[in-house]
Formats: C-alpha cells, structure tokens, sequence
C-alpha cells in the first residue's frame, strides 16, 4: 500500500490564500512604487524598504494566526493584512507632505512628516512584535526588520526636530497601551492590519487633542476639527469607562440601564463639552446649533438626510419582519445589504456638492450616535439594547465574528475619512488640482460605486472568479467601469472638479483599488477609500 499524504493545512492557510495574499502584496507595491515614483524623496525610499519589510513580517503573522500562538485573538477567516494596513499612514503622511510643500504651506508640511514617521513606527512596532514571538526566532527576517528600522530611525533622526521625535513617541506609547487594553476587551473583533489602523488611528487622533489642549491659541484652528478630536476621543473613552465599569455589575438591569444613561449625561456634560468649550472657546451647544442652521442649504440638506436616515430604518424593520414570517434563521442577502451602500451615496453625494463642512460636521456627529448605539446593544442596555441585538443580527456577516458589530461604523469611516482627512489648508480655492479634486469623493468612488456594483453584480451574474478569491472577474471590470461613469457624473454636477487631464491616472488608481477589493481580506469598507485617496491625492 503507497503512504498516505499529508492533508494539506486547515484553515483559511492553504494554497489558494497563500496566491491571494501575493497579489494582495503585488498590488500595494504597485501603489507603493506609484507613489514613490510622483515624489521621490527620502521618506518614499523609506516607504518602500517599510513595504518589503512588512511583506516578510506578514507571513510570520499569518503563521501564528493559524497556529494559534497569537498574544491576542483577532478575527478569523482573514490573514494578517499587515502589508496593506503598513503602507496607509506613510503614505497618507508622505503625500499630504508633498501636497502641502507644493502649497506653501510649512506647518501642514511638517505635520505630513510627523504623520509619515508615525505610520512607519507603528508599523515597524507591529513587525517586530510577530518576528519576537514567533518560534523559533526567524533569523533572516530579524536581520530585514532590523536593516529597515535603522534606515528609518536614520531618516527620522535627520528630518524631525526634537519635539516632533516626541510627539511621535508620545503616539506609539498610547498606541501600545491602547492595544493592550482593547484587543484584550474585543477578542476576534480585529485582524492585525485592521487594528494597526483603527487602533493607529485613535491614537494618533487622542495626542493631536492633548498637544491642542495644552497649547490653546485663541481663533487659530478651526471648530469642526476640534470638534472631530474631541468626539473620537469622548466616545473611545465612554467605552473604555462602562467596559471597565459593567466588569463588575450585570449591565442587563434596570439599574445599571440608568446609571449608564446617567453617567453618559454626567460625562458628556461634565467633561467633553468643557473640553470643546476651552478648544473653541465659545458654547458648543450653540455653536452646533448656529452651525447647522446657517444657511437654507444646509436646512434643506438636512431634512433630506433625515428622509434618507428614516428610509435606512425602515429597511431594517422590514427586513426583520420578512425574516419572522419566513424562518427564524433567515438572513440577510448581500444585495439587501447593498442597500445601505446605496443609502449612503445618496447622503455624501449632495454634502460634497453643496456644503462640505455641513458633511464633516454631520459625519462626526452620526459616526458618534452610531457607537454609542453599538455601546447600548452590546451592553444590553434598557430599553433598546436587546431590541438592537435582534434587529442587527440580520445583517451580520463574517466579517462580525467578535463580540462587537462594526461593518456598519466601517461602512461610515470609509466613506467620512476622505473627508476628514482632506488637505483644506493647502487648497486655496477648496479644491486641489487634477486628480486631487476627486480625494473627497474617494470614500463614494471605491465604496458607495465600486464594492457595491462588484458585490452586486459578481453575485448574480459573475462567473470567471480571480484566482484564489471568492469574487469575480465580471464584478471587478463592471466597479471600474461604474466608478468611470461616476467621475464623469461628477464632472458634470460638481464644478470645483477639475481634473486637467490626468484621466491616466484615475483610471489607473480606480483599476489598482478595484483589484485590491478582489484579493483582499481585510475590512474593504476602510482599506479602500484610503488607497484610492492616496493615489488621486499623489
């Protein structure tokens, strides 16, 4: 009788994903060397030698991910992304730096290197985190991992000032002490490169708010920045002080219910808004208030949001009522939650036409409802938070294996960073130059247009799949071919777009983006808006 042969590896680790992930990687490394190419200095060299790195250190990830040997439970069904997740704040950072120099604008300028030399440390950190806890000690990937983080150490040494080296290191000791504490509270919530990114996020977003409040300047910065700060931060920290808080009490009764509200009225009122009121020195509540009730415009767009909100609701509600007449394991088909993608189109199409500082303001203030919403349903808070869990656990998917649902507050930051993080103090006229116009609407272009057309149409009509993928060849060529039809659309109706003949480019960001969403397996809804507002911004 032959020997028998080895099963191959369970799990999401065989073969297949194994050529997904090396086209993953060849596509950020296009985008890598696109970028590299459009500006060509010291800290893109920097980027590319990260890259590299990161595409070795990536597949010591993967192996503790299926071996198990993780410190921490991420989510599963995924590989690490850490090379996708590495390269977006470099990047973001190195070309803000050169959009902000061609400018002239030196402290926004500055601001780019500091946000490039985050990214690069907080990537390296993750890097050798997987090598130091891999057995036995990969040699060749500790010498590569050393190698780069000298060249980037050397790099910072001679580009940032002392104050800048601090700030830095002020943003990777919160971004440890962050990750410590919320991928122990929110097992298989995250995959690696999605909590690089959130958690890199969050705080790079809290020390921005400590040095604004330690150095207060009257009438410099603007109040719908400081109001982001301040929200992101509120929010995070609520979380952190009823997990900590419902350790040690069962958050499901009545009394804890109110205390939660209490304690909700008494912090927002006792602290964040004192907060805001030193950083924009005047009263939040009404300066909201005059903010969003300035113009007719902004009324009319308002009541146009709340018909398009009420809509998105009663697409919940009916879907749950289709689902207790049919079966009780009934859930929700990916079409019915494209739904929500094309709810969204609707409402950011019209706030980037019209009045982009109303979108901002509007996006903080739903992304804040929307984690407060998710603190009440995980919480099981009364009256609502059971009511929540039955209503959302339709549209969960596999992405939603933690004990945390966050498709929806992704599906929310994909389409608001584009607009947030937009260079407004290095374009004079509100808009930057060529493809730069269309960085606003890349959130609509590669989420709202091209991950739903892909999703849609390569469920019900896609037949030739991509290798080692689960989507298809049909889906990914009608997104490019839609978010062409959307440029256009929005050439049309938008008349600060001005591309001035860089269709070359778009093409190919939007083409590079799209195959991304094939291959990847990271949260889509977040990863994407980002590299194609690197590329439209480059």
């Amino acid at each position: 009788t032959p020997p028998r042969r080895p099963l191959p590896a369970p799990g999401w680790a065989g073969t297949m994903l194994d050529k997904a992930v090396l086209v993953e990687s060849l596509l950020v490394f296009g985008v890598v060397l696109s970028v590299h190419a459009v500006v060509w200095d010291r800290f893109s060299w920097c980027a590319l030698a990260l890259a590299l790195q990161a595409f070795y250190a990536q597949f010591k990830w993967d192996r503790l991910l299926q071996q198990g040997g993780a410190v921490f439970q991420f989510r599963g069904a995924a590989n690490s992304g850490l090379l996708p997740a590495s390269m977006v704040i470099p990047l973001l950072g190195v070309v803000m730096k050169e959009r902000c120099r061609a400018a002239g604008m030196v402290y926004f300028e500055r601001f780019g290197v500091v946000v490039a030399s985050t990214g690069m440390l907080l990537a390296l950190f993750l890097s050798v985190l997987a090598v130091g806890i891999t057995k036995p000690v990969p040699t060749n990937t500790c010498i590569l991992t050393g190698v780069v983080g000298s060249v980037i150490i050397y790099t910072m040494k001679h580009s940032l000032t002392v104050s800048e080296v601090i700030e830095v290191l002020e943003v990777l000791l919160i971004f440890v002490y962050l990750s410590m504490i919320l991928l122990y509270l929110l097992p298989r919530c995250f995959t690696p490169g999605e909590a690089l990114l959130v958690l890199g996020g969050v705080s790079f977003v809290l020390n921005q708010l400590i040095k604004r409040s330690l150095n207060v300047v009257e009438g410099r910065g603007d109040p719908i920045d400081f109001f982001l700060l301040v929200a992101v931060v509120g929010v995070v920290l609520l979380g952190l002080f009823f997990t900590v808080l419902f350790t040690f009490m069962d958050s499901a009764t009545w009394i804890s219910s109110m205390f939660f509200h209490m304690m909700t009225a008494v912090l927002g009122l006792g602290v964040i808004m004192p907060w805001l009121y030193r950083l924009i020195q005047r009263n939040p509540l009404f300066w909201l208030l005059q903010f969003l009730f300035q113009t007719q415009t902004r009324l009319y767009l308002l009541g146009y949001w709340t018909c398009l909100a009420a809509s998105a609701c009663g697409v919940v509600f009916y879907q749950n009522a289709k689902r207790s007449s049919e079966s009780k394991k009934h859930q929700a088909s990916t079409i019915t939650r494209k739904y929500f993608h094309f709810i969204v189109v609707a409402t950011y199409v019209p706030g980037l036409i019209y009045d982009r500082q109303l979108l901002y303001v509007a996006a903080v203030l739903c992304l804040a409802v929307f984690v407060f919403l998710e603190y009440v349903r995980y919480f099981r808070i009364k009256p609502f938070g059971q009511t929540l869990r039955h209503l959302l656990s339709l549209f969960l998917d596999e992405r939603d294996s933690g004990p945390l649902i966050l498709t929806h507050i992704y599906l929310l930051l994909g389409m608001s960073l584009p607009v947030w993080l937009f260079p407004r103090s290095c374009a004079p006229k509100g808009s930057l130059p060529g493809a730069g116009a269309l960085v606003p609407y890349s959130g609509v272009l590669a989420v709202g247009v091209g991950d739903t057309i892909a999703s849609v149409f390569g469920s019900t009509m896609g037949e030739i799949k991509w290798p080692g993928t689960k989507k298809t060849f049909e889906g990914t060529m009608t997104a490019i071919f839609a978010q062409i039809i959307a440029v256009a659309l929005i050439l049309i109706f938008d008349s600060s777009v001005n591309l001035n003949s860089s269709y070359a480019w778009i093409l190919a960001s939007v083409s590079l983006v799209s195959l991304l969403e094939a291959y990847t397996t990271q949260i889509d809804n977040l990863l994407l808006p980002l590299y194609l507002q690197i590329m439209l911004m480059a």
